[in-house]
């Protein structure tokens, strides 16, 4: 499971009070490792609900099953400076932003490993359905779990090779059903619990609500729907009700099914256009993270398959670099609606993470 790791074996584990990370401890505590469940309390709301990923009761009550010291750390405001103040400014300026990839590196991994430190463990772990590598060329990345269908490489690809070096990930080969089934057997409560599907501070899942509930005077307020040459459709809710790709709830009558192709927060527009406007075969991405490569400089250009959402299939692509800096995938066949702000991440032909960055534009 982690043939790379000496020395201390105790292991701070991720406890979002969740099935997947209960079995995760369990499996580490069978393994002989010496763990201790930790939860990050990320946010509460204002009613003094939690978010899914820090239920802290159901994480005690299976820490006390399995048989492992629990503790819970108040990070709200760490949380909310590192995922929700970027996450609204994002939605505000025209983007789509995934919180879920800037929370695992800027708040989970960072504040556990803080935390282990504190608990005298210099060893994580998470129930993420991936496994952790090393390559060839000695870099560590994420490799894709066994059943395609719970993979979660897509939302660790901005991990450091200092945070990976310290990761255990022991669910990679299991499926959700055997985790479950596990969890079950050795009488942990949240065995049969829901997966959550939503934004963990959004329950609703409704951005825009959200932004003017917490940032109101970022609520960029009605604009105008346009076509592709600029002519004016109707009035829209305001940019932050919409994404790129959005062909559902848009509160108007065209005749033909429309779907949002741009969205422009300079003019507070939002483009409409048929499902043949949403199709791009050149993706630009800057805010780069490497994992699996150190780097790419420009003129060198590699063979990867590359998603540009979480449940997008990676598609066979080439990945260049720019002189600007900017990466730029260039994909076989066009891939239906990148969406700026959205993640892209780049694959070898193993499921091994190459690398990964922030959408910048698309054409």
């Amino acid at each position: 499971m982690a043939d790379f790791f000496d020395g201390n074996r105790r292991v701070a584990v991720g406890m979002s009070g969740g099935v997947d990370s209960a079995v995760a401890a369990l499996l580490l505590k069978e393994a002989g490792y010496d763990v201790v469940g930790v939860t990050l309390r990320t946010w509460q709301a204002a009613d003094g609900g939690e978010g899914r990923c820090c239920e802290i009761d159901d994480a005690a009550q299976a820490c006390r099953v399995i048989g492992i010291r629990h503790y819970s750390f108040n990070c709200i405001s760490w949380f909310q400076r590192q995922v929700i103040d970027p996450f609204v400014a994002d939605y505000a300026a025209g983007l789509t932003p995934n919180p879920c990839v800037t929370c695992n590196r800027a708040v989970k991994w960072e504040r556990l490993l803080h935390f282990g430190r504190v608990l005298d463990a210099p060893l994580v772990a998470t129930g993420h359905y991936a496994g952790v590598t090393r390559l060839p060329n000695g870099r560590l990345t994420v490799r894709q779990a066994a059943h395609a269908e719970k993979d979660q490489t897509y939302m660790l690809c901005r991990l450091t090779q200092e945070q990976l070096a310290a990761t255990l990930m022991p669910l990679e080969k299991l499926s959700k059903a055997e985790v479950r089934s596990i969890a079950a057997r050795a009488g942990i409560p949240v065995a049969d619990k829901p997966d959550s599907q939503e934004i963990c501070f959004i329950p609703e899942g409704k951005p825009a609500d959200f932004i003017r509930a917490y940032a109101p005077e970022q609520d960029p307020g009605e604009g105008w729907f346009v076509d592709e040459n600029g002519n004016r459709l109707g009035r829209h809710k305001g940019i932050t009700h919409y994404t790129v790709g959005q062909g559902k709830r848009l509160g108007i009558a065209l005749g033909y099914h429309a779907y949002v192709s741009e969205i422009n927060a300079a003019r507070n527009e939002v483009t409409l256009g048929g499902p043949e406007a949403l199709m791009r075969s050149v993706v630009y991405c800057d805010g780069l993270s490497w994992m699996g490569l150190e780097d790419l400089v420009p003129g060198q250009t590699l063979r990867a398959r590359a998603k540009i959402r979480y449940h997008h299939p990676a598609a066979p692509a080439e990945i260049a670099m720019t002189e600007e800096g900017l990466l730029r995938l260039t994909f076989d066949a066009p891939v239906r609606a990148p969406a700026p702000g959205q993640t892209a991440v780049w694959y070898d032909d193993d499921g091994c993470v190459l690398g990964g960055g922030r959408i910048l534009r698309a054409e």
